[in-house]
């Protein structure tokens, strides 16, 4: 290495070998390093880059900080791997700083929604009914204050803020403390007040930022609520939603709904129902549902299923006897569908978990009726989509839709029974997830000719599968923490129906907070039912692992195995406990705060 070449440069340099001694330098370098000879320094240790990372500086940019200064770093390309490296300081400060400050002042836009505003105002006394939407707009113009960025309405119960990028970061790092300060507001109604924000912010444009807050928007909201979602180029973060979705008593939504469905369904030539992939009771009986309303309008349709769990075996028998309806493989379907076809999607709103989703993508037309929480990786562009996360089931929607088609009641007995089997699965026999509209969806299907003692059939178990079941609550893991772990044994197709009655099962024990029960598929998979009683939000410990659900309720399937998904999920239980002690000292130092003010 010629050590007098890198003395004339006009920038500092300095030459280091492959062990990351530095064997020359140029007087330069005291602008980077305080040292008056930095040479036989390990310059490894004074940077903490690697040599292998300095191979790549001229690739991928590097900067040091130094004596108040920023350096971009690069080397001489020619170097091998068992020669001395040539590394530069390109002095880098105020490119950075503006770079820096450019980015610190790029525009984010916020939506915020009100959640729940018509069941605010009709719950509150009438004296009363301004006042909570007063006091939620006073602390939202000074939450925007505080960040110096205006909040302005733009309705009843919306509003927009402008910000930058680096208010938007100090409030993530406050967690959107106006989460907690609207849900803590003091009222008469019987449920909390609670918004959703939705934050878009892109290096494209003003536009595409607008359109990323609506679409982090729509999310929050298709999540129950009560939390932000903040969505950029690069991908989407949540944050809050803590309090589980409320249901709500506008009834002209569904209405809406079934006028729409009307309408597309005299348009296609022919129409296919699909659930997700190995389907459960909510599922196949949503779907025979959405089939009952096509058979009204004269319009034939297609139930795409491939494989069924056994628990399903009883009345998915039933219904291929009775020779009414169309159940078809994938592969049929894809022969068949046209650019006149139409697609419902019952029971998922995700992609990744329909039956086929090579036959969602050649259905130019889709309809999607959920109850699930929406996710980042959602179906956004379908025609209509019915997605409610506080409904207890796919069922219990079709059922309210049903309604709206015709005065007369048009289904079947065989249906009535299948759609309150599948309500009754998902909303485990009514006790949880339920609400007055869950509870007249059954009363309308009872009406309808569903027979209790024949739904209670659907339900019935192999011996094995129930001895399975006996044997994971007998050596289930009670933490000192709330929380139940639970292992079924043996390799089975049911052990998504074993696993949730598992689950729901520990759930009665006193002193549970959630329960998590694992097993494993005929697939191989890593099978998790999660419950929990509202502390804690099992989804959004279910959703690290790919999976989803609702606020107390959630599953995942992974290919991970049993034994690290277990240890997966301990840690984010810890996380979920160590994050609410951390907010609760916060709350109790803001309330020392207010005293000490006082």
């Amino acid at each position: 290495m010629d050590i007098q070449f890198i003395r004339t440069l006009p920038i500092p340099a300095c030459a280091v070998s492959p062990d990351g001694i530095i064997t020359g330098a140029n007087p330069l370098m005291k602008n980077v390093f305080v040292y008056e000879d930095i040479v036989g320094y390990n310059f490894f240790t004074m940077t903490g880059f690697k040599r292998d990372q300095l191979m790549q500086a001229n690739q991928e940019e590097m900067v040091l900080e130094r004596n108040g200064k920023l350096f971009k770093l690069w080397v001489n390309e020619e170097a091998k791997i068992d020669e001395d490296i040539v590394v530069f300081f390109d002095e880098a400060t105020a490119r950075e700083s503006f770079k820096n400050k450019l980015e610190s002042e790029r525009a984010a836009i916020v939506y915020i929604n009100i959640d729940n505003y018509d069941e605010l105002i009709a719950s509150s006394p009438e004296d009363l009914r301004r006042l909570i939407p007063a006091q939620i707009d006073g602390l939202l113009r000074k939450w925007g204050d505080s960040f110096k960025s205006p909040v302005i309405s733009t309705g009843d119960d919306r509003y927009v803020m402008y910000t930058t990028s680096g208010q938007l970061k100090n409030m993530i790092e406050e967690n959107f403390s106006i989460l907690d300060e609207v849900r803590n507001l003091e009222s008469k109604i019987d449920f909390p007040a609670s918004i959703s924000l939705g934050i878009g912010i892109s290096n494209i444009s003003l536009i595409e930022s607008t359109e990323l807050a609506e679409a982090a928007l729509e999310l929050a909201l298709g999540r129950g609520g009560d939390q932000a979602v903040v969505k950029t180029d690069d991908g989407t973060r949540y944050y809050g939603g803590t309090l589980q979705s409320l249901e709500k008593n506008n009834r002209s939504k569904p209405r809406v709904i079934a006028h729409a469905m009307k309408a597309l369904i005299d348009d296609a030539d022919k129409v296919f129902i699909m659930g997700h992939r190995w389907p459960d009771m909510d599922a196949f009986g949503s779907a025979l549902g959405a089939s009952s309303i096509c058979s009204f309008l004269g319009k034939d349709s297609y139930i795409v299923m491939d494989k069924h769990n056994e628990a399903l075996d009883t009345i998915y028998n039933k219904a291929s006897d009775t020779e009414i309806y169309n159940i078809i493989k994938p592969e049929r379907a894809l022969r068949m569908v046209t650019d006149m076809s139409l697609l419902i999607i019952v029971d998922t709103n995700r992609p990744m978990l329909v039956e086929c989703p090579e036959l969602a993508d050649a259905c130019k037309t889709r309809v999607v009726i959920d109850h699930h929480r929406l996710t980042t990786d959602s179906y956004h562009n379908s025609a209509v989509a019915y997605v409610e996360s506080y409904a207890s089931s796919a069922s219990e929607l079709i059922a309210e839709l049903m309604q709206h088609f015709s005065q007369k009641r048009f289904i079947s007995k065989l249906e009535a029974e299948a759609m309150l089997a599948g309500i009754m699965v998902d909303s485990n026999n009514f006790s949880g997830r339920t609400g007055v509209r869950t509870f007249e969806a059954a009363s309308w299907l009872k009406r309808g000719g569903a027979d209790s003692t024949e739904v209670k059939k659907f339900f019935q178990v192999r011996q094995e599968d129930f001895l399975a079941k006996a044997n994971a609550i007998l050596g289930a893991d009670f933490s000192p923490d709330g929380v139940v772990y639970a292992i079924t044994e043996g390799i089975t197709n049911n052990i998504q129906i074993i696993n949730a009655q598992v689950a729901d099962e520990l759930m009665t024990v006193k002193g549970t907070k959630a329960a998590f029960v694992l097993g494993r598929n005929m697939r191989g998979q890593t099978v998790v039912s999660a419950r929990s009683l509202g502390e804690i939000n099992v989804q959004s410990i279910m959703e690290k692992l790919g999976g989803g659900g609702h606020f107390t309720s959630a599953a995942v399937q992974s290919d991970e195995p049993l034994a690290e998904v277990l240890v997966r999920i301990k840690k984010s239980v810890k996380e979920a406990f160590d994050k609410e002690e951390e907010e609760r000292r916060r709350t109790l130092s803001k309330t020392q705060e207010i005293e000490l003010i006082r």
